[in-house]
């Protein structure tokens, strides 16, 4: 069942949402599969370019672009660091923002598990009790609720 509209969402000749759709934002800053994917790399503790680069098997170019588009967004921050006797580089770690994207990532990977699934997929599972982690709707309040719960004002 969808969710239910509320406010001018309800309007049939409703415009396009725009720039008052935060989905809409969203994907505007992390919508390309090689962005989720770095996203996901840095999440794991990955930071080195050559390692994104190999880990999330894109070319250099792209890697360095989208790199490049979620340090501008906020999302990862570059760090210099130095080995002895070689240049100075930078490395790729999420900011706070972009910790605030891991439990998109892991939707995503509960998702695919489900309706895209694949023999040896990796689980989630918290640190200390070893259950598995999965992505809950919760209303602030501390009800879980399911999607025909779910209001959208505007």
């Amino acid at each position: 069942m969808p969710v239910r509209l509320e406010g001018r969402l309800t309007r049939p000749d409703r415009p396009a949402a725009g720039d008052y759709c935060s989905i809409d934002r969203a994907l505007q800053v992390v919508g390309t599969r090689s962005a989720m994917l770095l996203l996901r790399e840095a999440s794991y503790g990955t930071t080195r370019f050559d390692d994104f680069v190999h880990r999330v098997g894109i070319t250099e170019a792209v890697a360095s672009s989208r790199l490049r588009e979620l340090v501008e967004a906020g999302l990862l921050e570059r760090r210099p660091y130095r080995e002895p006797g070689q240049r100075t580089r930078h490395e790729y770690v999420l900011s706070e923002s972009g910790e605030d994207l891991v439990p998109t990532l892991l939707a995503l990977a509960d998702w695919g598990r489900k309706h895209a699934p694949k023999k040896g997929t990796p689980t989630f599972t918290h640190h200390d009790c070893g259950a598995d982690v999965s992505v809950t709707l919760r209303c602030a309040a501390g009800h879980d609720l399911g999607t025909d719960e779910l209001v959208v004002r505007g």
